[in-house]
């Protein structure tokens, strides 16, 4: 089930492989993210120490929260893989030019996970003809519905 969509990772970058990956979360967090208070648009997942960490992801904190921890809305957050993932990951996004970009963020047997994509950048005239093929697709399903007519 999902919880929220990074729409605009699809319009920047040509994602080529997707992984399901955990998020280390506070309490606090899983609380607003069951409530549907979210946003990955402008998040990106980076690698420092050897870890994939996600940066950038807006919890609004519930007004109910605890009064001894000081809810911080955008957090740096660990992301949980196992090391040969990692280590993969970590090869691909330095030596063959890729990017890490979170996609989804959704329920897996009860637990919260972060799909992330790795990705490589569209340039400008890749966007313009994906919005090319997109409107010549809508087009083509209008003159369909109209042809059964």
């Amino acid at each position: 089930m999902s919880i929220t969509v990074n729409k605009k990772a699809f319009h920047d970058y040509f994602v080529e492989e997707k992984i399901e990956a955990g998020l280390a979360l506070q309490g606090w967090e899983v609380k607003a993210i069951r409530a549907g208070r979210v946003n990955i648009k402008e998040s990106y997942v980076v690698i420092k120490k050897g870890e994939i960490q996600l940066l950038g992801m807006h919890l609004t904190a519930l007004p109910t929260a605890s009064t001894h921890v000081t809810p911080d809305p955008t957090r740096t957050r660990k992301l949980l893989l196992h090391r040969a993932q990692i280590d993969k990951l970590i090869g691909q996004v330095e030596r063959a030019g890729y990017t890490l970009v979170p996609i989804d963020l959704h329920y897996t047997r009860g637990r919260i996970k972060l799909e992330i994509g790795l990705a490589k950048g569209k340039k400008l005239h890749d966007k313009r003809s994906d919005e090319k093929e997109k409107d010549w697709k809508r087009e083509q399903g209008q003159l369909m519905k109209e042809r059964q007519r």
